[in-house]
């Protein structure tokens, strides 16, 4: 092991200037022409922060896999004002409003992985079985880190139902690499995308960092999604660190009363490397307390083994975490795979 991290240090200046340039584009506040970067809050972690994390980790214990007692059963469409949120796990969601299918970072592998053999691998099948999808018109993609960005899912969905992709800058290089002829849309933080006569898609700034090796990090954007439509709006926030609350004050400031929000509460000990990018439950209380209180389901939690954090662990200190901070009874209701929310 040890042999391999010496070779790969050795190897380093080489494979960094090969590094896959993802997005060519003008210098903004978040893009040096490089890489992208959260504005006054530079990345705190390194490489080297990477494999001090692997040496010394200390996984709580996560279950074997096992199979849901029930899946999902969608709809084919849901019209009008109605709005139904489909959980299939981790952060994918089955978004379904106003005639439109909408998913959220869809993963149905078996691994959130480069890889088909090894790498963190799904304790439970998805919530929603693949052949029972409802033909899906629009795929968000926040980021490319692999439990979020699962190309095989987005090949297979492109192959059935050609829905419109809509994904942060410089992802759309990565997606094409695969799926040549696929059609995607890369747009930046504060663009606005019309997906039909009743629904603009947001992308708005999130404190996050993206990468698919050692050697691509902050090579593309990554994004929280609001959407607008007649009954309100629908946030959905697949992986942030809390970052002093400014994303989602913006969030509160530019948009107003949420009519829903998807926040993240896991992967997040050990704290001193996890903190960045990923919020704890009593961050996500916060979070969501800047955003208004809307209805809330927690994602990012219980599916894949991403952290040191224990299986039990992110619903036990949200349950805290809720006590004190007030939350009224049903505001912020945690989902299993395989079951629905109908918001009035």
């Amino acid at each position: 092991m040890f042999r391999s991290i010496f070779l790969l240090l050795a190897l380093s200046p080489m494979l960094l200037s090969c590094a896959p340039k993802y997005y060519d584009g003008p210098v903004s506040d978040h893009f040096d022409g490089q890489r992208f970067y959260n504005p006054g809050k530079p990345m705190d972690k390194n490489f080297f922060d990477v494999l001090r994390w692997y040496a010394i980790r200390e996984r709580q214990p996560w279950p074997d896999y096992s199979d849901l007692p029930a899946t999902d059963q969608p709809p084919l469409r849901v019209e009008g004002d109605q709005l139904r949120i489909g959980f299939v796990g981790h952060v994918t969601l089955l978004i379904q409003t106003r005639g439109l299918n909408i998913l959220t970072d869809p993963v149905w592998s078996e691994r959130a992985s480069p890889f088909t053999w090894i790498g963190p691998r799904r304790i439970h099948p998805p919530g929603i079985r693949f052949e029972d999808l409802p033909p899906i018109d629009l795929v968000l993609i926040s980021h490319n880190h692999y439990d979020h960005l699962d190309l095989a899912t987005v090949e297979r969905l492109w192959h059935r139902d050609r829905p419109r992709i809509i994904t942060p800058l410089g992802n759309e290089t990565i997606i094409l690499a695969r799926i040549p002829d696929v059609r995607v849309e890369a747009h930046d933080w504060g663009d606005q995308v019309a997906v039909s006569p009743q629904m603009t898609v947001h992308l708005e700034p999130m404190h996050h960092w993206s990468a698919r090796s050692p050697w691509d990090r902050n090579r593309a954007l990554w994004a929280a999604f609001v959407l607008v439509t007649p009954e309100g709006r629908i946030c959905f926030v697949a992986d942030s660190g809390y970052g002093g609350g400014d994303a989602f004050r913006a969030i509160a400031a530019k948009h107003g009363p949420l009519r829903f929000a998807a926040l993240p509460i896991g992967s997040y000990d050990p704290r001193w490397f996890m903190t960045y990018g990923h919020m704890n439950p009593e961050e996500a209380v916060l979070a969501w307390t800047e955003l208004g209180r809307p209805p809330m389901l927690p994602i990012h939690y219980g599916t894949f083994q991403l952290a040191d954090t224990g299986y039990e662990a992110p619903l036990r200190d949200l349950r805290a975490a809720m006590e004190a901070a007030g939350v009224v009874e049903g505001s912020i209701r945690p989902l299993k795979a395989g079951e629905h929310w109908w918001l009035d």
